[in-house]
């Protein structure tokens, strides 16, 4: 025997059908005689019955949950009264002929039917799961995220094949660049005291083949950044890279809306609006105190600084910022005062507020607040003024924090996809910390040429040809037009503080490909693990990774990273110190 079907694809159209199923036993039920087994595979369950006179039934009379069996039998359609609307092969069941153990299942760590069976699975604990991923991976909601995830991928490669572009596979094992983040390094045996690095992304690679005349590539990439995690991060992850010659930064930007559209038509179903919305850098942080706005809803942040200037509320007077949130409700004290301590951690100096009810302003800051704001904001009874000064951009981010964390408490935050473009970001940040001048994306993005007279005189006033994806409010891509021309390009290490000599022995092989002859080029990379993610409805990536890490970076299925044998580390030239 061999299996004819997948369970979850048995249906009225095979009644009075002989079909052979294979797969695991979601559940085992013995009712007065009769045995019921839902049988589960990656395409669902179906419901089998046995009967005491059957051939099948002194087999099916010892399985239990998760063994592996083989049944044959034939398809008949369910009473009326048993049909199962929440399962696909709920109007009909397979009555057993025949069954086969394959295998033998102990008892799991946690059960995993439920979710097959159109219910909540019970709460589990993340690191139980991950140590057991297995089992875990088993359960019906990852089983729709990785495919979620395969659908995806198809996708992509079906769209940018047709759109001319190339895949082309670039190293893992590279040399160690500056891209932000800490290098994983792997030593060399046959270059003992050298190293290799996983590559955080194939950025100079990708330049590279745009040099030598590839003009369309992507690649399906894995890369590695040595940092803390979060729910959205891992050591190791995916992105889908892109790069294009002889393109400006609209080019970029049409063709990957048209690719997210495509893949999520493809993927689910659902048409998305072109083309997407697009704000600067510089609106995106005044409006909604973010560079990766969450447009599911309102709440914007309003200007308000110049009407509390020369007033009598001297915290307000003379500070570069003062932006205000109009909250529709009457906010607690308690929830006043949990906002405030938010608004700290990202750097304000506190949160103040007033309510309007009756048609005036009460408490907090009440007696401060200049008609001219009222007649601005346009509050109405029963809401709550939030307000924050300083910095600008610690006044933006902080209330931009805040609106986000009133979005989830309200229940603001409707349902849906919305993406946006962000554009014009700064090419440099200020390092208090180094005391110099930094880059924002990477310091191979070209400087926006209408602000090139200022990239020694000024380069904080510099915008950047660069942009970002972003997806209900996480940046789910970004990418840049770059520098292509050798003496810009050294021009820029120079204003980062990378000496000539520095610069050579860094990244010598790039500026010397730069000068054989270099087109204009650009390009992006989505992170996909977060995209899917946010496609899924997940609020981690985990959850769309077959094997994840932990919050800790371990892989606890396997117990990676573990220890390796001193003979090992002997060939590698390295001596581990003891630890104290």
């Amino acid at each position: 025997m061999r299996r004819t079907h997948y369970c979850g694809k048995v249906n009225e159209q095979l009644v009075g059908q002989t079909v052979t199923l294979e797969g695991w036993v979601n559940r085992r039920r013995d009712l007065g005689g009769l045995i019921f087994i839902d049988l589960r595979d990656r395409e669902g369950l179906v419901q089998v019955v046995v009967d005491p006179g059957s051939p099948a039934f002194t087999e099916a009379d010892r399985v239990r949950n998760e063994w592996v069996v083989r049944v044959q039998g034939k398809v008949r359609e369910r009473p009326v009264e048993q049909i199962n609307p929440k399962l696909q092969s709920g109007k009909v069941e397979v009555v057993a002929e025949g069954l086969e153990v394959l295998s033998e299942a102990r008892t799991l760590p946690f059960q995993v039917d439920a979710g097959w069976r159109g219910e909540e699975d019970q709460g589990v604990s993340e690191e139980v799961r991950l140590r057991n991923r297995v089992v875990d991976l088993r359960r019906r909601r990852l089983h729709q995220n990785l495919r979620l995830r395969h659908r995806v991928i198809a996708a992509i490669y079906r769209f940018l094949d047709q759109a001319g572009f190339t895949s082309v596979e670039t190293p893992y094992l590279t040399r160690s660049t500056p891209e932000g983040a800490r290098d994983f390094l792997v030593p060399s045996r046959l270059a003992p005291g050298h190293f290799y690095a996983l590559p955080q992304s194939p950025q100079l690679f990708k330049q590279m083949l745009m040099v030598a005349g590839y003009d369309r590539y992507f690649q399906i990439a894995r890369c590695f950044r040595d940092e803390d995690l979060r729910a959205d991060r891992q050591p190791d992850f995916t992105q889908l890279d892109m790069e294009m010659s002889f393109v400006e930064q609209e080019d970029i930007l049409a063709i990957n809306e048209q690719l997210a559209a495509y893949v999520v038509k493809e993927a689910l179903g659902i048409e998305l609006p072109l083309p997407f919305p697009r704000l600067t850098y510089q609106q995106a942080m005044d409006t909604y105190g973010s560079d990766k706005p969450d447009l599911r809803f309102g709440l914007e942040l309003q200007e308000v600084t110049a009407l509390f200037a020369g007033g009598e509320f001297r915290a307000f007077a003379g500070v570069e910022t003062v932006k205000c949130l109009v909250v529709p409700t009457l906010l607690s004290r308690r929830e006043i005062e949990e906002l405030a301590a938010l608004a700290k951690s990202k750097g304000a100096a506190g949160l103040a507020w007033a309510k309007f009810e009756g048609g005036e302003l009460s408490g907090g800051i009440a007696k401060f607040i200049p008609a001219a704001l009222l007649e601005q904001v346009r509050p109405s009874d029963g809401q709550t003024l939030l307000f924050v000064a300083g910095p600008w951009r610690k006044a933006v981010e902080s209330l931009g924090a805040v609106r986000l964390e009133l979005g989830r408490r309200l229940g603001l935050i409707g349902p849906g996809y919305r993406f946006l473009w962000v554009v014009d970001f700064p090419l440099l940040e200020w390092d208090e910390e180094s005391g110099r001048w930094t880059y924002m994306h990477h310091p191979f993005t070209s400087p926006n040429l209408d602000d090139l007279p200022l990239l020694e005189s000024d380069p904080g006033k510099v915008r950047a040809y660069a942009y970002d994806l972003v997806f209900n409010g996480l940046e789910v891509g970004g990418g840049s037009i770059r520098i292509h021309r050798r003496d810009l390009q050294e021009r820029m290490f120079a204003l980062l503080g990378i000496s000539l000599a520095e610069a050579q022995e860094k990244f010598g092989f790039l500026l010397e490909a730069l000068s054989y002859g270099a087109p204009p080029h650009g390009g992006i990379a989505w992170g996909l693990d977060r995209f899917i993610a946010t496609l899924a409805g997940e609020e981690s990536i985990r959850e769309v990774i077959a094997f994840p890490k932990n919050k800790e970076g371990r892989e606890t299925l396997t117990g990676a990273p573990s220890p390796v044998s001193p003979a090992q580390l002997a060939e590698l030239g390295i001596v581990c110190k003891p630890t104290e």
